[in-house]
């Protein structure tokens, strides 16, 4: 059975191969025209290849072949894996079109949901233990997957976000796997390390200033193999709070995914349709630099892991409806923290301080130009015009003469 050691030794050994053979996919990104032009929704104003997640390909399955046990899971995840990292090469290169992509993913998912990786149960607070039936566990297994895909893959629009926050993810559910020693999610702990080593290795030309991007052979991929460890792991943990690992540590891109979808479907726009309403968007909106977006959304993906492992390791309750008041004081600390966290970053610096200052701003330069002051509702439709579209008209503030 892998052990803990396995997992550093994987961890690193991911690490070095992505370091290394990152600079090797770049140049054969440039070679083959695999390159990220700049658009009007992006944040990059220089060519940039793509075709990251093809070195961390190399660095997991290398990992994975040389730790883990060769057995059935294994090859099934190792098989998907590749596939759709190719899919997401291809449309690095070609920009397939969205059903292609879709297609992609779905047979990148039964892959391993063949070999035996499929969600049979889980547990929920208060409800504990709920069994699915075969075609139930391989139809939520196989949507779980390609959402997971989705997910990451909409998260991935400014230098290093998607790879950082796949890291914390990674490392934390690693942690999880490997604290429920009589389950045997060894194997789901040792490839959340190795996921975490590649993209680090690769983080280290990704990150702001990028040198390459992940392309769609790398969100999806991470995605994947998060996905993956996800249903080898953190959803057998015998905790009454076993589903909520995920959603918890997942929140940042999940909420960005749902937010987005949530827009696109409130206007009737298609929800594949690229736009600029995800988070990173309007931290550029703001002012932030990519390396600001990306610091600040590690920041709130930090406080959310940490709240996801105090539930899993602080003693706040014997699972039989008593409850240690103290140990439920510190559990509620991580929550508070993460929830501070998450008000102050999509509530008030995200909206409600852009929305501020620009009123602000329109009514002080209307004042300055000795014209009447606008309507409040001009303000707000104005406003709210700029915050949907993310195009800004420049306001000169400058006094009559």
């Amino acid at each position: 059975m892998p052990s803990v050691g396995d997992g550093i030794l994987g961890f690193g050994l991911a690490l070095v191969i992505a370091l290394l053979s990152t600079p090797i996919i770049r140049a054969l990104a440039w070679r083959i025209g695999a390159i990220d032009e700049p658009r009007a929704r992006g944040l990059h104003h220089e060519p940039t290849p793509r075709l990251g997640g093809l070195a961390m390909l190399v660095a997991v399955a290398v990992g994975a072949l040389v730790i883990l046990p060769h057995d059935h899971e294994t090859q099934g995840i190792l098989i998907g894996a590749a596939v759709i990292a190719l899919v997401g090469a291809a449309d690095d290169v070609l920009e397939l079109s969205a059903d292609f992509k879709v297609v992609g993913q779905i047979l990148a998912a039964v892959i391993p949901v063949a070999f035996g990786v499929r969600v049979t149960n889980f547990t929920l607070p208060f409800i504990h233990r709920v069994d699915l039936s075969p075609p139930l566990a391989y139809g939520l297994t196989i949507l779980g997957l390609v959402a997971l895909m989705n997910v990451v893959n909409f998260i991935d629009g400014v230098d290093g976000l998607a790879a950082g926050v796949c890291t914390i993810a990674a490392i934390t559910f690693g942690t999880i796997a490997f604290s429920q020693p009589h389950l045997e999610p060894h194997a789901a702990g040792v490839l959340a390390l190795l996921v975490a080593g590649s993209a680090i290795g690769y983080l280290r030309h990704g990150f702001a200033p990028a040198s390459i991007f992940l392309g769609d052979s790398g969100s999806n991929l991470l995605g994947y193999l998060l996905g993956t460890i996800v249903v080898q792991g953190a959803l057998k943990t015998n905790a009454l709070v076993g589903l909520a690992f995920p959603l918890v540590v997942l929140a940042v891109p999940i909420l960005d995914s749902s937010f987005v979808i949530a827009k696109r479907i409130k206007y009737r726009r298609p929800l594949y349709q690229a736009d600029r309403s995800h988070f990173h968007h309007r931290f550029a909106n703001i002012g932030f630099s990519p390396r600001r977006t990306t610091l600040y959304l590690y920041g709130w993906t930090l406080t959310l892991a940490a709240l996801a492992l105090a539930l899993r390791f602080v003693p706040y309750s014997d699972h039989h409806g008593h409850f240690h008041t103290k140990w439920v004081l510190v559990l509620v600390a991580f929550g508070l923290v993460a929830l501070a966290a998450s008000i102050y970053l999509v509530l008030v610096l995200e909206i409600l301080k852009l929305k501020r200052f620009r009123q602000f701003q329109l009514r002080r330069a209307s004042t300055l130009a000795g014209e009447p002051e606008p309507a409040a509702s001009e303000v707000d439709t104005r406003v709210a015009h700029e915050l949907e579209t993310g195009e800004f008209e420049v306001v000169q503030i400058r006094p009559r003469e």
